[in-house]
C-alpha cells in the first residue's frame, strides 16, 4: 500500500522520515523550493511511504469582488457577503505537488499539529488531495513529541480527522474576516476624513476582535496608574534586640496584627495607650513543619509568562524558539493547556536522558536514587498534549534556544522532585493590649529548589521564647508608610488577563500582543530590566472614546471573544454547529455595529483630543515596531483573516485583513499566521484559550463587564523612565511624567479611634520619615520622637503665629521634660508654623522630627476595587 503523509512544515516531514525510515530514503525536489518529497519502505505495516509537507494554511479567505474593494459596498454588507475560499498565489507548487503524490497513493496520513488548527490545515489537504482521488483513505496521525516511540507509535495507529475542530477553526476564520473587515473600513473611512494626523499617513486604523481587548487592558492599567493618588498609612512598630552567641545582637521584628491603618489619630491614640504598660507577654509559640510547593507541570501560558519575567524574552519570541527546539526533537508540543501528567507516563525515562548534562546532571541522578516523587496535578487537560517537558538531553544550544531549554528542563526536574521543607517558628506576643507577631524560617530540604534556580526560600531566625516569658521592647514607634501607584502592564500581566478573561488561546496570545504593539497602538517602554507596555495616544483615544459609547458589551471589552471562545469549545464538543456558532457570534456585532456607528463621533472626538495632545498626555516609552500604520501588515479593511507568518495577524483575523497601509491595494488572508516559508515560526491560532505575584493580590473587576484583572505588581520607587527616539509611526510618544515621592506625614488632633477602609490599587509602604509635631526630643540619641497627646481648649488659649487658637499637649516621652505641658500649632506639620509655648514658661524651639526604616512591605487584605 502506498500511503502520502503530509506534515505542516519542512522540518517535522524531514524529522519523521528520518525516525520512520532509519535514515534509510530517497529524496527529490519538487516545484518549490521548500518542499522535498521523502520516499521510503515501512515493513512495520507494509506500506511504501511519501513524506511531504505544505507551509501552513493552503487557503486563504477575502470576499468577492462585489464586497472586496473599500468602496464597494456599505460596511455593514460584509457582515453577511459571502466569502471565497481559495489557494493562496504563493501555495499553487505545493498544491500540484500534493494532486500528483495524491493519485499515486492508496492512502493520505495527515501529520500536522495536533491541535484545532492543524485539524483544520489536514482538512485543506484532504480536500486538495480528493480533487485528484475522491476516494482516497484519509487517516490522521497523533504525537506530542518528535521522538521514535510517538512517531512509530502514531504510523501504526492513525485515527479519524476530527472533524469538529475543523469545523471551529473555520467559523472563527469566517467571523474575524467579516467583524474585522467591516470595523476596519468604519472606523479608518471615518477617521481619515476627521483626524487630520491619520489624515495625513493615510493609516488603517485596523479592528480586531482579540487586539482591541488586548489594547483595552493596557489602556485600563494605564488609567489606573494615571488615576492613582498616593494615601499615607501609620502603624506600630515593635521589636526586641538581644544579644546571642553566634550573631551577636539579633533584632526580631514584630508584625502588628492590625497591619496598618489610615487614621493617624487612631494609631496615635492606639499608641498612648500601649505607653500606660509598654511591657510585652509572650502569649503564644508556634513550632510546625511547612512546605513551599514545587511548580506545577509546564502549560504554554506559564512558558510565554516565565520567558517574559524570568527569561527576559517576549512571549511570541519565547513560543518560536520552543517551537524550533520541537521541530528539533528536544521538547514536547509546546501548545497545550494541560498542567497534570497522565499516570501512565514514563518519567524515569526522561529523568534518565538529563543525567548526561553537566550542570543539572547530578540532580538527575538523585531523582532517580530516591529523590523522584510524582509530579503535581493541576486543573487543566486538554486531552490532546501532556504538559512542555524534555524529551532528549541538548547539546550544544546557545542564545535563547538554549535558556528556555534549559527552563524547561530545570522545570521539569523541578516538577519530579519533591516539595522543599522548612521548620517555622510564629511568636505571637502582647503589648499594652495590641497583639503582634513575629515568624522564623529554617530550611531544612531545599529539594526542587536545588535545581529550580528561578524561585528563592530564604530562612530566618527568630530567638527562643516561652510561653508567658515577659520582655520589655527595645523599639516600639509609630512609623509611616504609602500606598505605592502600579505598575504599568507586562508582557506577562497581559498574558496572565488575556488567558484568565479567554481572550485568545494559549498559541495566539503572544500573537495579539505583538499586534498592538506592531500597530502602534501600545509602546513598549524599558525601566530597568523590565519592559512595560504603555499605549499609545492612538490606543488611548480608541479606547477612551469606545468607552464613552457605553455599550452593554464593548469593543474594548472581552465578553464578546470570551463568548465566541466558548461557542468554539462547544462546536468542537458537538454541542453546537458551525452555522449556529457563526448566525449567534455575528448578530451580537451586528448589534454593536449599529449602536458604534450611530455614535461613532464619540471616538473621533476622543482621537482627535488625544492626537492633538488635548488631553492629558501618555507617560513615554520606548517605541514599538509599528508597521500597522503606513505601510506594514497593519490590516487592510476587507481583505482577509489572518496573516501569513511574518505577515499579520495571525489569528486575529479581523484586523480587516493584510491590507497594505493606504487598504487600496488588494491582498488575501490566510487562514491564520502559520505557513510562510520555509521553517519560520508560526504565529498560530487555536480554538480555546497569575500577573506577577506580590504579597498582596488586587483584584479589579468592572462592575458591570466583570473584567477581571488579576493582580498587579507595583514597586516603592521607579526608575527614571527612558528617552527614546520616534519610532516609524507619526502618533505622538508622550513624555513620560514624574513619579511622586514619599511626603511628610499628616498630624490631626482627631481622638476617636477609627480605621476607615481606603481601596488603592497597591498596598508597598514607602520609607519615610514620621514627624509628629507633639513630641520634644531632648535625647538627641534617640531614634523617634512620639508623644501621644490630650487637646484641650479655652477662651484664654494662646494663638500660634498662624493667628488661630494653638493647642496644649503633654510630652510622654521618657525624657526630663516627661509630663509637661506645651502649647503648639494645631496644623498638620506641613502647614504648621512651628509656633511652640511651654504652659508655664516661653520657649522657642524648632520642630524636629526622627526618619524611620520601613518595611519593603506590607500585606493587606484582598479588596476589589471598581473599574473606572
Amino acid at each position: 500500500m502506498r500511503v502520502l503523509c503530509v506534515a505542516e512544515k519542512p522540518s517535522i516531514a524531514k524529522s519523521i522520515t528520518q525516525i520512520l525510515s532509519g535514515g534509510q530514503f530517497a529524496t527529490h525536489n519538487t516545484q518549490s523550493n521548500f518542499i522535498k518529497n521523502y520516499e521510503f519502505d515501512y515493513p512495520q505495516t507494509r506500506s511504501f511511504y511519501t513524506v511531504t509537507c505544505v507551509s501552513g494554511h493552503l487557503t486563504s479567505q477575502d470576499f468577492y469582488d462585489t464586497h472586496r474593494k473599500w468602496n464597494s459596498c456599505d460596511a455593514f454588507d460584509l457582515f453577511d457577503a459571502p466569502i471565497e475560499t481559495s489557494i493562496a498565489p504563493d501555495k499553487k507548487a505545493i498544491e500540484r505537488n500534493l494532486l500528483a503524490q495524491a493519485r499515486l497513493s492508496d492512502m493520505l496520513m495527515i501529520w500536522t499539529d495536533c491541535d484545532r488548527e492543524g485539524e483544520h490545515i489536514g482538512l485543506e489537504i484532504t480536500r486538495v488531495c480528493r480533487q485528484a482521488k475522491p476516494n482516497i483513505q484519509v487517516k490522521r496521525a497523533r504525537f506530542s513529541a518528535i521522538i521514535a516511540q510517538q512517531i512509530h507509535n502514531a504510523a501504526q495507529h492513525p485515527v479519524e480527522l476530527d472533524r469538529r475542530q475543523a469545523d471551529a477553526v473555520e467559523a472563527r476564520i469566517f467571523l474575524d474576516l467579516k467583524v474585522g473587515a467591516a470595523f476596519t473600513r468604519l472606523q479608518t473611512l471615518i477617521l481619515q476624513g476627521r483626524v487630520r494626523q491619520i489624515a495625513d499617513e493615510k493609516s488603517v486604523i485596523s479592528y480586531g476582535p482579540c487586539q482591541f481587548p488586548t489594547l483595552g487592558f493596557v489602556v485600563q492599567r494605564y488609567n489606573h496608574v494615571k488615576n492613582f493618588r498616593p494615601e499615607k498609612f501609620w502603624y506600630i512598630y515593635l521589636s526586641l534586640t538581644r544579644q546571642t552567641p553566634s550573631q551577636g545582637n539579633e533584632e526580631t521584628k514584630f508584625n502588628w496584627k492590625r497591619h496598618h491603618l489610615f487614621d493617624q489619630a487612631a494609631v496615635m491614640n492606639i499608641y498612648s495607650f500601649m505607653m500606660e504598660n509598654p511591657l510585652a507577654i509572650v502569649t503564644k509559640v508556634t513550632n510546625k513543619t511547612t512546605k513551599k510547593w514545587k511548580p506545577l507541570p509546564l502549560t504554554t501560558v506559564e512558558l510565554q509568562k516565565a520567558a517574559s519575567r524570568l527569561l527576559r524574552l517576549a512571549p511570541k519570541k519565547a513560543l518560536d524558539v520552543a517551537e524550533r527546539l520541537y521541530q528539533q526533537g528536544y521538547v514536547s508540543y509546546p501548545r497545550t493547556e494541560t498542567d497534570q501528567f497522565d499516570p501512565q507516563f514514563d518519567h524515569m525515562a526522561l529523568i534518565a536522558k538529563q543525567t548526561a548534562d553537566p550542570v543539572w546532571g547530578g540532580f538527575a541522578d538523585s531523582l532517580q536514587n530516591g529523590g523522584y516523587n510524582v509530579p503535581r496535578k493541576g486543573k487543566n487537560n486538554d486531552k490532546a498534549h501532556p504538559p512542555i517537558h524534555p524529551t532528549a538531553h541538548a547539546n550544544g544550544l546557545a542564545g535563547d534556544e538554549k535558556k528556555v531549554y534549559e527552563y524547561i528542563a530545570r522545570r521539569y526536574l523541578a516538577c519530579c522532585s519533591k516539595d522543599a521543607e522548612g521548620w517555622q517558628t510564629t511568636v505571637d506576643v502582647l503589648c499594652g493590649g495590641e497583639e503582634f507577631s513575629a515568624t522564623g524560617l529554617v530550611v531544612k530540604q531545599k529539594n526542587y529548589l536545588e535545581v529550580y534556580v528561578y524561585e528563592k526560600w530564604t530562612g530566618h531566625h527568630v530567638p527562643d521564647f516561652q510561653e508567658g516569658e515577659e520582655f520589655e521592647p527595645t523599639t516600639c514607634e509609630i512609623r509611616e508608610g504609602e500606598t505605592s501607584k502600579p505598575n504599568y502592564l507586562t508582557e506577562a500581566d497581559l498574558v496572565t488577563l488575556m488567558d484568565k478573561n479567554g481572550i485568545g488561546t494559549d498559541a495566539t496570545i503572544a500573537q495579539h500582543i505583538q499586534t498592538i504593539i506592531d500597530r502602534s497602538y501600545v509602546i513598549e517602554r524599558m525601566e530597568g530590566a523590565t519592559k512595560y507596555l504603555v499605549p499609545s495616544t492612538l490606543g488611548i483615544g480608541l479606547i477612551e472614546g469606545y468607552n464613552q459609547i457605553g455599550l452593554a458589551r464593548n469593543v474594548s471589552k472581552p465578553q464578546l471573544r470570551r463568548e465566541t471562545e466558548r461557542r468554539m469549545v462547544r462546536v468542537c464538543e458537538g454541542t453546537t454547529t458551525k452555522n449556529d456558532m457563526l448566525t449567534q457570534s455575528l448578530n451580537q456585532y451586528k448589534d454593536m455595529f449599529i449602536v458604534v456607528r450611530r455614535e461613532f463621533e464619540k471616538v473621533t472626538t476622543s482621537v482627535q483630543r488625544f492626537l492633538s495632545g488635548e488631553a492629558q498626555s501618555v507617560q513615554g516609552g520606548n517605541g514599538g515596531n509599528g508597521d500597522g500604520g503606513g505601510n506594514g501588515g497593519g490590516g487592510g479593511g476587507g481583505h482577509g483573516g489572518g496573516g501569513n507568518r511574518g505577515q499579520g495577524d495571525g489569528g486575529d483575523g479581523g484586523a480587516g485583513g493584510r491590507g497594505r497601509g493606504r487598504g487600496a491595494t488588494r491582498a488575501r488572508a490566510t487562514s491564520r499566521g502559520r505557513g510562510g516559508r520555509g521553517d519560520a515560526p508560526s504565529g498560530r491560532g487555536r480554538g480555546r484559550g497569575a500577573i506577577a505575584r506580590t504579597e498582596s493580590i488586587i483584584s479589579i473587576r468592572d462592575s458591570d463587564d466583570e473584567v477581571d484583572m488579576g493582580s498587579s505588581t507595583a514597586s516603592s520607587s521607579r526608575p527614571t523612565p527612558s528617552s527614546s527616539k520616534a519610532g516609524p509611526s507619526s502618533f505622538s510618544r508622550p513624555p513620560a511624567s514624574t513619579i511622586a515621592s514619599s511626603s511628610s506625614s499628616t498630624f490631626t488632633s482627631t481622638s476617636q479611634i477609627t480605621a476607615p477602609i481606603h481601596l488603592s490599587s497597591t498596598w508597598q509602604t514607602k520609607t519615610g520619615p514620621v514627624a509628629f509635631n507633639s513630641s520634644v526630643q531632648s535625647n538627641p540619641t534617640a531614634s523617634s520622637s512620639t508623644a501621644a497627646y490630650a487637646s484641650s481648649s479655652s477662651v484664654n488659649d494662646p494663638q500660634c503665629s498662624c493667628g488661630v487658637a494653638a493647642v496644649q499637649r503633654t510630652v510622654t516621652k521618657e525624657s526630663a521634660t516627661k509630663g509637661k505641658q506645651f502649647w503648639t500649632c494645631p496644623k498638620d506639620r506641613d502647614s504648621s508654623c512651628g509656633f511652640f509655648k511651654w504652659v508655664e514658661d516661653t520657649i522657642s524651639v524648632a520642630s524636629t522630627s526622627a526618619a524611620a526604616s520601613v518595611p519593603a512591605k506590607r500585606p493587606y487584605s484582598s479588596v476589589r476595587i471598581p473599574f473606572s
